[in-house]
């Protein structure tokens, strides 16, 4: 029997700097990118480039460090350049 699993991982240019799986049900959609960007934001981002992350789109301070992009047919979400942070869910075969 399978098991599906959140894989998540960051890397820093092409070397990973975190790996870990959780069950599926640990986290809600929502959790998950807003987990990403924490992630993102602790591994490399300086305050300043936090706040415009937060700031109101086409104000003069903000910016898309934050934005966690969906990727394909089944849950892959992405945040972040350098570092970047990545989860997908994957089956696991007992």
């Amino acid at each position: 029997m399978s098991k599906l699993y959140w894989n998540i991982r960051g890397y820093n240019s092409d070397r990973m700097m975190y790996d870990c799986e959780v069950p599926v049900g640990t986290f809600s959609e929502k959790q998950i990118k807003s987990m990403l960007m924490c992630l993102t934001a602790k591994a490399g981002l300086h305050p300043d480039e936090i706040v415009g992350a937060y700031a109101r789109r086409r104000s003069k301070v903000a910016n898309n460090l934050l934005d966690v992009r969906k990727d394909g047919p089944h849950p892959v979400y992405m945040c972040g350049t350098n570092p970047h942070f990545v989860a997908r869910v994957v089956k696991q075969e007992d």
